[in-house]
């Protein structure tokens, strides 16, 4: 009962808060990447995964660290973005871990286009009274990959192994 908490009441709770903090400020707390690491040290416990098995998500997510602050070097994406990717990678292994990568690759080129369109046009009145929405109406401005990373996540989970595995314990 707590592996299924923590699959689908908490980790999508916390990928959304972190989309919706993105969003809003174009940064995701440290403490979110955080509370995703003990809730899969949790998982962990309630799942009974095994020794090899959690090798593999840790190895998982430090590849997923390695290629997010890659991407970060390169100007691509933010720290937090590249902290929530390696999260996710942690949660999903290797098994789950390129999907997740590809399926949250094209929400992002989604939404780096349609944010690029909305950003040639005039922002609307009523909306220009939010600094938040002015910001991300600004030119100057990243992408708040945090919100790709989100919904990556959400449309992949159940399909996923941990999905499968907190169903079983």
């Amino acid at each position: 009962m707590i592996a299924e908490f923590l699959v689908l009441i908490a980790l999508p709770a916390l990928l959304a808060v972190a989309a919706g903090w993105d969003l809003a400020s174009f940064t995701i707390p440290n403490f979110l990447q955080l509370a995703l690491l003990a809730g899969f040290g949790l998982f962990v416990a309630a799942a009974g995964l095994s020794l090899p098995l959690i090798g593999w998500h840790l190895l998982a997510g430090l590849v997923g660290l390695v290629i997010g602050f890659g991407l970060f070097a390169a100007g691509w994406i933010g720290g937090g973005d590249a902290k929530l990717f390696a999260a996710m990678a942690l949660w999903l292994g290797f098994h789950d871990m390129m999907p997740y990568a590809l399926v949250a690759s094209v929400f992002g080129g989604a939404l780096t286009l349609a944010l690029l369109a909305l950003r040639d046009r005039p922002l609307p009145a009523f909306l220009a009274h939010y600094p938040w929405i002015l910001r991300l109406h600004d030119r100057k401005s990243g992408i708040p990959y945090g919100v790709a990373l989100a919904a990556g996540a959400f449309i992949l989970l159940p399909q996923t192994e941990i999905f499968r595995l907190a169903a079983g314990a």
